[in-house]
Formats: C-alpha cells, sequence, structure tokens
C-alpha cells in the first residue's frame, strides 16, 4: 500500500483565530441564512433550469507571488549583506523570470482551478502596502530571498493565507532558509509565535510541494460557506438537537436551507401526476439499465421513481441555488412519499456533480464537502465495522459510481437492505485503490485520517455498496483512535491536504 507522501506528520497544529476574511464570510453566510426556496410547488419548480445549466466548477484559488529582497551596498570594514544569491535589481529580475516559468509549469500539472497573478518584488513594509489592493486574492506566494520581517508582517494583517518558498539547490540560495524559523516562526522564542502561520506554511526547493498546499486552499475555500439543501431538517447522528448543526455553521459557515417532508410530499405527488416528468424519469433510467456493467436486481418501477425523486431533488437545488443535499429520515419517511428509497437517487446526484448525503448526519458532513472540494471527486459516506487483522468493512447504500471522477463502476441495482425495498446501488469500487478515509469526530475537534485501499467488494447481509477496506496500522490502535460514527470516504490520497485545510477551521488532523 501507498506511503503518504511529502512531509511526515501525524498531527497538525490548528492555527488559531480567524482572519478578517473569514469573519465576514461568516457574517455574510448568516446574512442569507433565511430561506433560500421561498413559496414552492411542482408547478413553480418544473421550470427551473435544467441541471445541464448548472456550474459545479470549483471557484478558481487566486495566489499573488511576490519575491521579498534587499539591494545592500558596499560598507568598508563592516556587514553590509546578508545571505543569499539574489543582491542586485538584475537578481531580482532573473528570479523572477525563474519564478514565472516555474508557476507557469504548476499552473499546467494543477487538477484544480488555479489563478496566479503577475509576480510582485517587494524590498519593504512600504513596498507591500501596494497589496491593500488585493482584495480579490486568497494566497500571499512568499519566495522568501530577502528581505526583513516587517515585510511578512505587514502581508500578515491584510488577513491571507501565506506560503513561504525558500531556495537551497534549486535557484541562487535564499536568505530565509536559513532563519525562517527562528526569526520569523517563532519570532526569537522556541515556539510558534505568528498566529496562522506553521511550519507547514515553508516549502524548500520542491515546487510541488507547493502544489498540494494550493490544492488544500482551493478546496477549502469552496468547502466554506456551502449552501446545503437538508430535506426534514439537519441532524447528527445519536447527538443532541441542533448542536452540532450550529457548531457545523460556526465553524464552517454553512449554510443550511431546510425543507420539511410536509412542504416536499405534495410536490412529489404532483411529479407523478406529470406525464411529461415521469415519462423523462422512465427514459433516463431505461438508459441506465442499459450500460452493460449494470445489473437489475429490484423491480424496475423502483428505479423509474427514483430518477423521478432525482428529478425534484435537482429542481430544489437549482431554487435553492445550492449543489449540496442532504436527507433526514431516509430510513423510513421518504419512502412512503416517494414510493421507492432514495439511495439510488443519491447516488445519481453524486455521479452529476452535486453533493448528496443520506441521513442529514453534519457530523460528518463537512468532510465529505471539503474532500470533493480538495479532489474534484464524489465522496462515499459510509457505515464503518469493528477493525480486525488490518481490515475494515465500510458499507453504505448511497455510493457514488463516478468514484475517480471521470468513469462509472459497474453496479447491481438491489432493494435497500434494511427495508427490503426500493432502489439501491451496489458499486462494485475498484480492488487495489488507494483510499483517503476521514473519521470525524462529534465535537468537531480531532479528525483521524486512515490510509487504505480497496481489498475486496463482498456481498454481505448489510447496506448494499460494501467494501473491505486493508490498512497497515494496527488494529488495536484503529479501534481506539476510532470518533464519532459515520466515515468519509474517496479515492486518492488527499490526507496533506486534508490536514493542511483542517488547521485553519481550526480541527486536529491525526493520520493512522
Amino acid at each position: 500500500m501507498k506511503k503518504n507522501k511529502s512531509i511526515p506528520r501525524n498531527k497538525t497544529t490548528p492555527q488559531n483565530g480567524i482572519s478578517r476574511r473569514d469573519f465576514f464570510n461568516r457574517m455574510g453566510a448568516a446574512a442569507i441564512a433565511a430561506s433560500a426556496l421561498g413559496e414552492i410547488s411542482w408547478s413553480r419548480l418544473k421550470y427551473e433550469r435544467d441541471s445541464k445549466q448548472m456550474d459545479f466548477s470549483r471557484t478558481p484559488l487566486v495566489v499573488q507571488p511576490i519575491l521579498t529582497y534587499s539591494t545592500p551596498k558596499p560598507r568598508p570594514q563592516t556587514s553590509w549583506r546578508s545571505w543569499g544569491g539574489i543582491q542586485s535589481h538584475q537578481d531580482a529580475e532573473n528570479e523572477k523570470a525563474r519564478i514565472k516559468k516555474e508557476l507557469t509549469a504548476l499552473k499546467t500539472a494543477a487538477d484544480f482551478p488555479l489563478n496566479f497573478k503577475s509576480i510582485i518584488g517587494i524590498r519593504s513594509s512600504e513596498e507591500a502596502s501596494r497589496l491593500r489592493e488585493s482584495f480579490d486574492v486568497d494566497v500571499f506566494l512568499i519566495y522568501a530571498a530577502g528581505g526583513w520581517m516587517d515585510i511578512f508582517d505587514a502581508i500578515h494583517e491584510f488577513g491571507k493565507d501565506m506560503i513561504f518558498f525558500c531556495r537551497h539547490k534549486s535557484g541562487p540560495v535564499y536568505l530565509w532558509y536559513e532563519i525562517i524559523s527562528p526569526r520569523y516562526l517563532r519570532q526569537h522564542t522556541d515556539r510558534l509565535a505568528v498566529k496562522g502561520v506553521t511550519y507547514e506554511d515553508v516549502v524548500i526547493d520542491d515546487s510541488q510541494e507547493i502544489l498540494w498546499r494550493l490544492r488544500a486552499l482551493c478546496g477549502l475555500k469552496n468547502a466554506r460557506n456551502t449552501r446545503i439543501l437538508a430535506v426534514g431538517g439537519p441532524g447528527a447522528w445519536s447527538q443532541p438537537k441542533g448542536v452540532v448543526p450550529d457548531l457545523v455553521r460556526e465553524k464552517w459557515g454553512t449554510d443550511i436551507q431546510t425543507i420539511s417532508y410536509e412542504e416536499l410530499g405534495p410536490m412529489i405527488k404532483e411529479a407523478r401526476a406529470d406525464r411529461q416528468e415521469v415519462q423523462r424519469a422512465i427514459s433516463r433510467a431505461e438508459k441506465y439499465l442499459q450500460d452493460r456493467r449494470v445489473s437489475l436486481e429490484t423491480k424496475r418501477e423502483f428505479v423509474d421513481k427514483a430518477f423521478l425523486l432525482e428529478q425534484v431533488f435537482k429542481r430544489l437545488m437549482n431554487k435553492a441555488q445550492c449543489r449540496a443535499l442532504t436527507i433526514k429520515g431516509c430510513m423510513g419517511t421518504i419512502m412512503p412519499l416517494a414510493e421507492t428509497t432514495a439511495c439510488l437517487t443519491l447516488s445519481l446526484l453524486n455521479d452529476s456533480g452535486y453533493l448528496a448525503f443520506c441521513e442529514s448526519d453534519f457530523v460528518v458532513i463537512p468532510a465529505g464537502i471539503l474532500l470533493a472540494n480538495i479532489s474534484g471527486k464524489p465522496v462515499f459516506l459510509n457505515d464503518p465495522t469493528f477493525p480486525h487483522d488490518g481490515v475494515i468493512t465500510l458499507a453504505h447504500c448511497t455510493a457514488p459510481r463516478k468514484m475517480n471522477g471521470k468513469t462509472l463502476e459497474p453496479a447491481r441495482i438491489l432493494t435497500h437492505f434494511e427495508s427490503d425495498y426500493g432502489a439501491a446501488p451496489k458499486v462494485e469500487m475498484k480492488k487495489g485503490q488507494e483510499l483517503t478515509n476521514i473519521i470525524p469526530d462529534f465535537e468537531s475537534k480531532n479528525w483521524i485520517g486512515l490510509q487504505g485501499e480497496v481489498l475486496d467488494s463482498p456481498f454481505l447481509d448489510i447496506c448494499r455498496s460494501q467494501i473491505d477496506v486493508g490498512f497497515n496500522c494496527p488494529s488495536d490502535l484503529l479501534a481506539q483512535k476510532m470518533k464519532g460514527f459515520h466515515w468519509m470516504t474517496g479515492y486518492g490520497d488527499y490526507f496533506n491536504e486534508t490536514g493542511y485545510a483542517l488547521g485553519r477551521i481550526p480541527i486536529d488532523w491525526e493520520v493512522i
């Protein structure tokens, strides 16, 4: 099994406090907390724009590269220059050309939306004042060739994320390769002393180390202030009412919109009476089932009705101007209304680019929103079992088929296990696939990451989409570390990115 790349770490130290940007973002989320749906009915909803017109692309991360340097003059019989190979205006121009070339390569390699602004050279805190015009910037990428701490202090005051790059062997050596830790990060003490800046914000030589940090920050930017439609209201698995949703609003700025079953029921009934909409659902279901990788092992009518329910949910999300949805009461309440289960419906939504979660469990939903926005791929909310012999089984009935973000995995369409009713996909996930598993805690303080890979997709008498996941740590250690209940799982290795993003919430992150 592939080991975690990049810097070794077990725990991310949270960054204390929130920036001014975060404060205003959260205030903005609170201001739109009133219902975005207004008065709704099927007759109003059916004319909402189709999902094909919705833009699910992530908002680009905007990065301002800065070269800090000095141009000292020789003085007799005294030290007149600091360490470093950038000592003149010409040195700085050459270095800016080198940086531009490296950033062009990074943008080409990025699998997430990324915009670099033109490089700015800064020699003093006074020159840093020009950054006041950079209101649209998310990250200051500081190439710390020279200059002094007052420059960093001036940049830090803008409340944006900061990443420091120092050269050792990738070009002219930088002054701050020597002193970034004792002088700036620790401020001449033995512990971190700059609010919101940690050791992980420093990169030496390797531009790829910049890239995953930017991927993390892009994911975080898109995860914050997410608007989500909670069918039946927000909840949290076995937790006191309202506590976890309020915590999620506070930490993530999440805008939770609610639609009750009393409102939803009549809409579904009207949609079932709409011949054009019903025929559209039947036609789409027929096309779905023609896929040779899909086998139908439940009543066809359950599948047709799952597609009709998906069409209702899409219209609702379009009306609410949100990409995310979760269902409370999916183990029973939705069934008599939809005359099917929501399992296949949620799977279809995830494959279409939405973020759709069962059980309205806001303990784990932020993990899904974050991981999906970091990776650009659908994610799988699941029930874990008890780890043993290096194996743990993860299962639920709502897995996406497009787990790699591009192609559909094979699937069997069965009944929902607990009710033996409706339509639920058994997605056959790829054996040997590397996985990122996130284990959130009930209090949103300490999340655990588990590296694993798909060993098998068994067919046990449990939720239909199920995988046996292999892992390398001792089973008893995992059992002791497990928190909360539900897990979030995605294809690929995004442990560094997840931990880097969580440090800004702040939530502790430990990979085992």
